[in-house]
């Protein structure tokens, strides 16, 4: 073999690696690292979702768990691909307890990043392929119980003769594809969603509603959409589909369920979770509580003086009923990003005269070219053609840190700011206030660090060129009985006031259903501690409290968009099911606690 090649290379450098681990010698660790150097482990390292950064926080985290982690049998998987002075490949490892994979950059200096990944338990791996059941027993057995019987059974005994292992609050698409993943791994799951129907978490918004995300970003775990799906899904489409999707992956779903209160007893390792099942109080004892409650859960609602005394409809946009019933009429919507001028544009386009309130810059992006630029590489039809389903982009996405991000991320939005540089200055002329991030690192960089601040624009901002939607800008004072006024003084005349004000964080569902000091124990939820607007200090190198161990036992977070959804729901799958099978789990580098809220 050519050592020179980028196979040789990748080679020759996992046989030291493999070594070095082997021997448990961390100073021939460290220089197999470039000086500039990050190592992201999700669950097969760590038990955790974390990044090192840097040698000596690698050495660290090896002392630390290696006697645990045992690493072995270290192999390239495909060939290594080599630019930009920058040697890539995806490798597969083991541990005494996963089957792993990973990717590996190296350059001049040795390894730059490394991702390992937990793809699968050893000893429970899901039942799939020529491991899958026989489903029948052929043969006359009297007394069979079939298919249907057995479903029935299930559903008449899980959470009350037999306690699940897992409760999931939140029925939505996160889950819901969690749900799916934990009964792949045999984790006795019972999902509550207070809506009638799988589904209804779509159904219910605002009608103009469809997803901004393409097609090839939003699969749901096992169950890809067929390829003469829409790009662009609209919601009552996705809700249909969550909807089979719960059938067909035989989930226990209990809708028209609301979570009244959970307690976690330390002594026990158990919660007690008090449920209300379509009127019938059900007490549940899982020794796993996830909240998939998700990022647009809790509505932020301003509290401003006036607000009982306006005469006419007043609504957070998540109540928001669509715009038939507002032709003709004055609505003001407060808020500037995706929700607000979804919003804005339904509004016009039913007739109504409709007044955006802008507080604060955000981000635009027209959808073609963040399609073209910013996801076409990964995903797209252009990817798939090259060999990038969407498992192999997730596994691309998550290899690069979140510290290295921006740097790659400023070049493409300057590429699509000279793109589209007519529409941004009809945009400024019409009075819009625009940002791209406060390092410029646009749209992605922003939904991690804060989740909002941002619009990718299907429409709406050419209705704000053209002067359709009318833009007012500032913080508001006051409602009035007649409509809103701004800190300037300035009144808006309104027969309707929509606050797309946004959500606050995940850890408040916390606070709802189990305590303010169990909130505040956990801390905030989402960002990365860029030190950004509204993510503040200290970093942290990953989404707060996301998918893995938090401060509290037994109680994890799940959310965020389709992609992140589908992709970390078979990490967080694969920590419930070792905690419920007695693998040992050692957490590494658990999140400590900034902030609360």
């Amino acid at each position: 073999m050519d050592i020179a090649s980028p196979r040789g290379r990748v080679s020759t450098w996992l046989e030291q690696f493999g070594k070095a681990l082997e021997s448990g010698d961390t100073e021939t660790l460290k220089t197999l690292f470039a000086e500039d150097c990050y190592w992201r482990d999700i669950v097969s390292f760590t038990w955790n979702i974390k990044t090192m950064e840097g040698r000596e926080a690698i050495a660290e985290m090896v002392d630390a768990v290696l006697k645990d982690v045992n690493p072995t049998n270290w192999k390239i998987d495909g060939e290594p691909t080599e630019g930009g002075g920058v040697t890539e490949a995806w490798i597969t490892f083991e541990t005494d307890t996963v089957h792993g994979r990973g990717q590996l950059r190296l350059n001049d200096e040795g390894c730059w990043t490394l991702l390992t990944t937990a793809q699968e338990l050893k000893g429970f791996e899901e039942k799939k392929g020529a491991n899958r059941d026989m489903g029948v027993v052929h043969g006359a057995i009297e007394g069979r119980e079939t298919w249907a019987e057995r479903r029935a059974r299930e559903a008449r005994e899980l959470g009350y003769t037999e306690q699940p292992y897992v409760v999931i609050i939140g029925g939505g698409q996160g889950g819901i594809g969690l749900g799916a993943r934990l009964r792949r791994l045999g984790v006795p799951t019972i999902i509550v969603e207070k809506n009638d129907r799988p589904g209804d978490s779509w159904r219910n918004r605002y009608k103009s509603l469809c997803l901004h995300d393409p097609v090839w970003y939003d699969h749901m775990p096992y169950l890809p959409f067929p390829d003469d799906w829409p790009v662009f899904s609209p919601k009552d489409k996705i809700g249909d589909w969550l909807e089979s999707y719960t059938k067909i992956m035989e989930l226990n779903y209990w809708t028209r369920t609301t979570c009244k209160s959970a307690t976690f007893d330390e002594a026990s390792g158990e919660w007690t979770v008090v449920v209300d099942r379509d009127g019938e109080e059900v007490v549940l004892k899982p020794k796993q509580l996830v909240l998939a409650t998700g990022m647009s859960a809790v509505p932020n609602i301003p509290d401003l003086p006036g607000m009982d005394s306006f005469k006419g409809d007043l609504h957070h946009s998540s109540k928001h009923p669509g715009p038939d019933q507002y032709k003709g009429k004055k609505v003001v919507v407060v808020g500037s990003n995706n929700s607000s001028h979804d919003i804005c544009a339904a509004l016009w386009e039913a007739g109504a005269d409709v007044t955006m309130v802008q507080r604060s810059s955000t981000h635009i992006v027209k959808s073609d070219t963040l399609m073209d630029i910013g996801l076409g590489d990964l995903y797209s039809e252009r990817a798939v053609a090259n060999g990038i389903d969407h498992h192999t982009a997730d596994l691309i996405f998550a290899s690069v840190p979140y510290k290295v991000l921006p740097a790659l991320q400023v070049p493409l939005y300057e590429k699509m700011k000279e793109r589209d540089a007519d529409f941004y200055a009809r945009l400024e002329k019409a009075g819009f206030q625009m940002d791209w991030g406060a390092d410029g690192s646009g749209l992605f960089l922003k939904y991690l660090r804060r989740g909002s601040g941002y619009y990718i624009d299907v429409g709406a901002s050419e209705l704000v060129a053209d002067g359709k939607i009318k833009l007012a800008h500032g913080q508001v004072s006051e409602v009035t009985p007649n409509g809103l006024k701004l800190e300037d003084g300035t009144e808006l005349e309104a027969d309707c006031i929509v606050f797309a004000t946004g959500y606050s964080s995940m850890n408040g569902w916390a606070e709802m259903l189990i305590g303010k000091d169990v909130a505040d124990k956990v801390g905030k939820c989402w960002g990365l501690g860029s030190d950004t607007p509204k993510d503040p200090g200290p970093w942290e190198g990953e989404l707060r409290n996301m998918w893995k161990p938090t401060q509290q036992e037994a109680l994890w977070f799940h959310g965020g968009n389709l992609h992140q959804s589908r992709h970390y729901s078979q990490f967080l799958s694969i920590q419930l099911k070792a905690r419920m099978e007695g693998v040992p789990t050692p957490v590494y580098g658990l999140q400590e606690v900034h902030h609360l809220a």
